[in-house]
């Protein structure tokens, strides 16, 4: 009695684990972010919650690109329709029936088998294509020092995961017809559903004995499932995270105007204070109170947006491809920044894993460490790495907090801009020449 329930136990054995190490996961991601400074990103909850709709689930950012665009809009949508067949299949598993859903939706039932079916046969065109991008055209962007070892493997292995998953899913569609059909008094296996697709795997199975089908059809049904807890899990450790965090990291975008920077708040009051011809100089100041540091040097030092951004990012390279910095042979790109920030996070993170919640200082830090001086000072603040970020990701915000630390704690700024901030200083203008000679250059004329 006991072994006719196996393979239900053994299902729900591992769909807990499967769920377990994503919600451990989770907890990972939670806590690394937290690691940053908390920012009220709460206001204009209607324009926040439209910029999510917009972007995140309408794709709108992502589509000025064509091409690219399209196929990700196949694969997101057939990512999001076969999930709904995940539902039965979990259920299927727990239980030990087989379309559970089928006697209760009906027809309608044959219409979403079918929209599944035709949304896998897309998504393995859209991922051939999506490969022959990255590894037969070999698209520029897609080839920067940044995307070698690890990144492009990572970016490869999500590829053939979809082929593997889609081929499995109509796999076992194409078994399941065939049993209906070859075999129409199999018990476990009701008439339901139809197959646009698989319906041209299911021939192949003519002749085969019922035994054997059910076999393939099982193992297909197993090894589809098992992947997707493997997928569930992997995602904490590759750049597709994108697929949940999109969410947020759009709803928590800065709504400001792209040229609208920070400004610090100590630095606001000195100058206020240093304009208001009414303050006394020699007023007592609290020496009790906590100096905040300027800027950034390590992922601690950034906000909790940031970090989300870190954590978001996919990789795609549109704002390394329209960084005018990078084009010009400059060492910066924004892509980099983002996927610097989050190997740093994902190293703090291990830190405190190690030492059982405490962070022990490991001599390192993000500036110098990961991202150079050379890479902060390329930047030209143009903000294009920001438009063109199909989910909403701000590079500039991490460089203008770093090279705010390079001038105010390091005093490290470039030689030309100190020049210039002195000639300011001095003489009113990044020139150097004082007011009474600055229209000497016309009398040459």
């Amino acid at each position: 009695m006991l072994l006719d329930f196996l393979p239900n136990i053994i299902f729900t054995f591992l769909l807990i684990i499967a769920v377990g190490f994503f919600a451990k996961n989770v907890g990972r991601i939670k806590r690394n972010i937290y690691l940053g400074k908390s920012i009220d990103r709460t206001d204009q909850p209607k324009e926040r919650w439209g910029n999510m709709a917009r972007i995140a689930l309408g794709q709108s950012k992502m589509v000025k690109r064509p091409i690219a665009g399209i196929l990700h809009v196949v694969v997101y949508v057939g990512f999001i329709l076969i999930n709904i067949e995940l539902l039965e299949i979990v259920v299927d598993g727990i239980v030990g029936t087989h379309r559970i859903f089928a006697p209760f939706l009906g027809v309608f039932y044959n219409f979403l088998i079918a929209s599944f079916e035709i949304c896998a046969a897309l998504v393995l065109i859209a991922v051939i294509v999506f490969w022959c991008r990255r590894n037969v055209i070999r698209i520029k962007r897609f080839w920067k020092d940044e995307m070698k070892g690890w990144p492009k493997l990572d970016a490869d292995l999500i590829l053939y995961f979809e082929v593997i998953l889609m081929g499995l899913f109509l796999t076992m569609n194409g078994a399941d017809l065939a049993i209906q059909t070859y075999y129409p008094d199999a018990p476990h296996y009701a008439q339901a559903g139809s197959f646009p697709v698989s319906q041209f795997i299911a021939p192949l199975f003519e002749g085969s004995d019922l035994s054997s089908i059910i076999t393939i059809e099982r193992t297909a049904w197993w090894l589809h499932i098992i992947g997707i807890f493997f997928f569930l899990n992997y995602l904490y450790y590759s750049k597709h995270l994108h697929i949940l965090l999109a969410f947020p990291n759009t709803f928590f975008a800065d709504l400001r105007p792209k040229g609208q920077f920070n400004n610090n708040a100590n630095v606001t009051a000195e100058v206020q204070l240093m304009m208001d011809p009414n303050a006394d100089p020699y007023a007592a100041t609290d020496d009790s109170a906590e100096v905040e540091k300027f800027g950034a040097s390590d992922v601690m030092d950034l906000s909790q947006v940031q970090l989300l951004n870190a954590y978001t990012c996919t990789e795609c390279g549109r704002c390394t491809s329209e960084c005018p910095a990078n084009q010009t042979g400059k060492k910066l790109s924004p892509r980099k920044i983002m996927m610097d920030t989050r190997d740093r996070l994902t190293e703090v993170g291990n830190n405190i894993e190690k030492n059982k919640g405490q962070f022990v200082d490991d001599g390192k830090q993000l500036l110098g460490d990961y991202i150079s001086h050379e890479e902060l000072w390329a930047c030209t603040s143009c903000n294009a790495c920001v438009e063109a970020c199909p989910v909403d990701i701000d590079p500039l915000s991490i460089i203008m907090e770093m090279r705010q630390y390079l001038v105010m704690e390091e005093s490290a700024a470039p030689s030309d801009l100190n020049n210039m901030m002195s000639n300011i200083e001095n003489n009113g203008a990044p020139w150097p020449f004082n007011q009474q000679d600055r229209a000497n250059w016309a009398q040459e004329l």
